[in-house]
């Protein structure tokens, strides 16, 4: 794990600013800079000189969308696993050696990626970066740690049994998804979780966990020389090797089927969800997010006025949307009494029908512009939010996207294109709606 192939030269350098619409006022984006070793391993860093702190992540282009058939929930029980020891640090130790330094290690895993990082102060970065590299690298899956893992695993998905608003949204999915890894949930099924073994997670890994496929980021108080070398140091030998991920299984949208269903559940209030699944179109996409802004941004959102304070149907209610490599997402929530179901949905197809969304106010989208600046600039004060944004952009746009690109991008966005994206999503008609009824 130590020889020393070749730094690439290949290298970005980007320094950026935002100008935050009030005079003199200007938040600096840092210095971002981009490079790869020879071995296909992408090494991304932005630089804000002005904390203490780095947030360092290993990122895995593979989620559960590339689960196999009956192991679904693979990816994310690697994310587990990992920690469960390696040859050089058991279960303790992982979790000790950086929380005793203050920082502290977490990871995730959606349906397309997986990430595992570290949060801590700049002087212990060589530390979090060998630690990352131990788990990702050189993990040992005790067999008894895994069966305990198994366990904590199926707790979690007991959890999300136990929450309506969140099982919800993965029976849509797998009704939207026929035949299809996306239909799956991202912490896969009791079944599922109880058959995997070690050989089925050496496999996966084996596959995905391969240069090509990897991502290192780092956000904060970072030397990118020095991460560069810790990464040539720690990962530098791994093999090359073929990366599965960019063979994806595309779902073809024309296998979308629009549906209506209810089902009966043991809930006090009756759980609506709406929503489309439509192919990526990368031109709705800034349309997409100020329309989603504009549904769903606060307390001032068309969504909260409509369905909250102009009528008292729900206690929340709003939109979501997932931009994933072939499809885009589009989802609608509501909780509410039983007896007001059918209220609801009449105001929220009234809403898709009228000039509040197939005709927006100027001004409306003006508004939704501002809170996606604002929203923007706040988040960027959050080291591990501003490592997140960064990778996203990396696998979805295939580049990085400084702020201040992204506000020109924001601030194009007129009528007519969140009116398209809108039409995008189809005749409102035939969003499909799935209703969790109160059984009792």
């Amino acid at each position: 794990m130590h020889s020393n192939p070749s730094l690439s030269v290949r290298k970005n350098i980007a320094s950026t600013s935002i100008d935050t619409g009030h005079a003199g006022e200007r938040l600096s984006a840092g210095i971002v800079r981009s490079g790869s070793l020879s071995n296909g391993l992408r090494i991304v860093s932005n630089l804000v000189p002005y904390v203490h702190s780095v947030t360092l992540g290993i990122w895995i282009n593979a989620g559960s969308r590339e689960d196999p058939e009956g192991l679904e929930g693979l990816a994310h029980f690697i994310e587990h696993a990992v920690f469960k020891g390696t040859r050089k640090r058991d279960y303790v130790e992982i979790a000790r050696c950086i929380e005793e330094t203050g920082g502290y290690i977490d990871a995730w895993t959606t349906k397309e990626q997986t990430c595992i990082y570290v949060r801590c102060l700049r002087e212990h970065l060589p530390l979090a970066f060998d630690l990352l590299a131990d788990l990702v690298c050189d993990p040992v899956f005790p067999a008894e740690e895994l069966d305990k893992e198994k366990e904590v695993v199926l707790e979690e998905i007991a959890s999300v049994n136990d929450t309506p608003e969140e099982l919800i949204f993965e029976d849509f999915d797998s009704r939207s998804f026929p035949r299809h890894p996306l239909a799956t949930p991202i912490l896969g099924t009791e079944e599922s979780v109880e058959r995997m073994a070690e050989s089925d997670l050496r496999a996966f890994m084996k596959r995905h966990y391969v240069p090509g496929n990897m991502l290192v980021t780092a956000v904060g108080n970072v030397d990118h020389d020095e991460l560069s070398k810790l990464a040539e140091s720690h990962l530098g030998s791994l093999a090359a090797g073929p990366s599965d991920t960019l063979a994806r299984n595309l779902f073809d949208t024309a296998n979308y089927k629009p549906f209506k269903a209810t089902v009966k559940k043991s809930v006090c209030q009756a759980q609506l969800l709406l929503g489309t699944v439509i192919p990526r179109e990368d031109r709705h996409y800034w349309g997409l997010m100020v329309l989603n802004t504009m549904l769903s941004s606060g307390m001032s959102s068309i969504l909260n006025l409509e369905l909250r304070e102009k009528r008292g149907l729900v206690y929340q209610a709003y939109s979501s949307m997932a931009f994933l490599d072939d499809v885009t997402t589009f989802n609608i929530y509501a909780g509410t009494d039983k007896g007001k179901t059918a209220k609801t949905l009449d105001t929220i197809a009234e809403l898709f029908a009228g000039r509040t969304l197939t005709d927006p106010d100027p001004a409306e989208i003006e508004t939704a512009k501002s809170k996606m600046l604002g929203s923007m600039i706040m988040g960027m004060e959050k080291m591990t939010r501003r490592m997140s944004v960064l990778a996203q952009d990396l696998f979805y746009f295939g580049s990085y996207l400084s702020p201040s690109e992204k506000a020109l991008l924001i601030e194009s966005v007129n009528t007519g294109d969140v009116t398209a994206a809108t039409t995008s999503l189809g005749v409102p008609s035939l969003l499909s709606t799935l209703i969790y009824k109160p059984s009792r």
